[in-house]
């Protein structure tokens, strides 16, 4: 079995470098799990994004917090779902002196599709697909694009001038031996929402057999991709 990743990148994983294929190379039958902490060093967002930021808090969708510095750990599980799909957790923590934010997302490979599909919050209501490349430094790049809405009956693709649009560089920094990133999210009318990027070290942990975390799990798992 491999990764989701790897599905989306095919032979483009190889050029990853061998440090972003071990975050990203690893499935639920590894037993294994990635877990990073860092600082970042800038996170900003627009002051007309205050509400919207404000709402998302309530799901794990992003925070209406700025700042220099911040504490960040983000922890990455693989497992296999209610509905047999192969899962990867994203549940990023930020420490605003005392105040944690969480923005969390659940990625899968959708055959259906042909691409990685990103459910973002802890509720799986907006599904989001991914355009998934190796950067020319061996980094990866992952970019959104069409997104979603599903909560019970209703089902709609948000018009693309209501959303933002994530663009999320990932890779090792051979000098400094830590891992960087930078994400960046923008409306295509109004401009940069919401941005921050940092570094931060990863460790390989063994499960050893003990189920994923509950924390790191949605609280909901949508069907609907």
């Amino acid at each position: 079995m491999t990764s989701i990743y790897e599905q989306a990148l095919g032979a483009q994983f190889q050029k990853l470098h061998p440090k972003i294929r071990e975050r990203f190379g690893f499935n639920s039958k590894d037993n294994i799990a990635s877990i990073g902490e860092g600082i970042m060093e800038e996170i900003w967002h627009a002051p007309w994004a205050v509400l919207p930021l404000y709402i998302g808090t309530m799901r794990h969708i992003m925070f209406p917090n700025r700042g220099m510095g911040i504490p960040f750990r983000i922890e990455n599980y693989a497992y296999q779902d209610e509905w047999g799909r192969e899962t990867v957790t994203w549940c990023r923590s930020f420490d605003f002196s005392g105040i944690r934010r969480r923005f969390d997302a659940t990625m899968i490979y959708s055959s259906q599709r042909s691409r990685v599909v990103d459910y973002l919050g802890n509720q799986q209501h907006l599904a989001v697909d991914l355009a998934i490349s190796a950067s020319a430094n061996g980094g990866i790049r992952i970019q959104s694009s069409e997104q979603r809405f599903y909560e019970g009956i209703l089902r709609f693709r948000f018009p693309r001038c209501l959303t933002g649009t994530a663009d999320v560089c990932e890779w090792y920094e051979e000098r400094d031996e830590c891992y960087r990133i930078s994400v960046q999210v923008n409306n295509p009318i109004l401009g940069p929402v919401f941005r921050y990027k940092g570094s931060f070290q990863a460790r390989t942990i063994s499960l050893n057999g003990q189920p994923v975390p509950s924390h790191v799990k949605p609280l909901r798992t949508e069907v609907r991709e």
